[in-house]
């Protein structure tokens, strides 16, 4: 159901690869409530999904960027606004990588020039993206910014491994750039902690399967899926939350505030009796 929020509003969407990933099913909900947007990706991502499947469906132009490089982001924002026709109202980063996971390095035996890497793509590219938002002073006023993080920033995820830092560090750039995007351009800056979700790069991570039940088990509401996201970031790119910012909004069923339920300790309890 559409409900008109994003009507006449223009951003920039990064990180769809595939029908699984939150900014695919963002991007589609966007298109629904009336907005319209440039949808962008690093070259080689773009290679490995389907991006091309989205822009026919929601009559988006694609521009390849890397988000590590202020040149190629410095191109697609001046870009957007040639093609969107004025100054953007929202952007969502939906950007993460480890090398290090993707490797199968553990936590204690980290490459490092991996780890950077990791946390250039993650993280660094969030500054990277407002900076030049804020520098070409790209943002309409009351425009809202978001980037998708995990619990893992604040609890322990062994198999998370460095995307654990990746994402304190998100969160952390968030609020910090927030403040100056708010008091000098009236844009606000939040990040969402998801549920783990079934995405292309979270099934990449050890154990996830097991990890997704866990979770399912633990949420009063159970997982939030990827249109969930998508419906949450919808809410946080309309007029109707103006006044949200440096927030690390949490939107997973309820998991980051219990401590175990009852569906846990019914299944550890027949594990022991086994």
């Amino acid at each position: 159901m559409s409900y008109g929020l994003l009507k006449g509003k223009k951003g920039i969407i990064f990180g769809a690869l595939d029908e699984n990933s939150i900014a695919w099913q963002t991007a589609l909900r966007v298109h629904e409530e009336g907005g319209s947007f440039v949808l962008t990706n690093a070259p080689i991502a773009m290679r490995m999904g389907t991006i091309n499947e989205l822009a026919e469906k929601t009559n988006a132009k694609i521009i390849p960027a890397d988000a590590t490089s202020i040149e190629d982001l410095e191109n697609l924002v001046a870009e957007s606004m040639e093609v969107l026709g004025g100054k953007i109202d929202f952007v969502l980063h939906s950007i993460g990588m480890s090398v290090n996971v993707r490797k199968g390095r553990s936590y204690t035996d980290q490459k490092y020039d991996w780890t950077a890497k990791g946390w250039d793509v993650s993280a660094g590219s969030f500054h990277k993206v407002m900076q030049v938002l804020y520098k070409h002073d790209a943002m309409n006023e009351w425009g809202s910014i978001v980037a998708l993080s995990y619990m893992a920033a604040q609890r322990v995820f062994p198999d998370y491994n460095d995307m654990a830092d990746n994402k304190a560090f998100l969160e952390s750039i968030a609020r910090s750039f927030g403040y100056f995007f708010g008091r000098d351009k009236n844009v606000r800056v939040n990040t969402i902690s998801q549920s783990p979700t079934p995405t292309t790069a979270g099934k990449g991570v050890k154990g996830f399967d097991g990890f997704i039940a866990y979770a399912e088990k633990m949420s009063p509401l159970g997982n939030a899926s990827a249109l969930d996201c998508a419906n949450y970031t919808v809410s946080l790119f309309s007029d109707l939350t103006k006044k949200v910012t440096l927030q690390n909004l949490f939107h997973d069923g309820g998991f980051s505030n219990m401590g175990v339920s009852d569906a846990v300790m019914e299944a550890f309890e027949e594990q022991q009796k086994d």
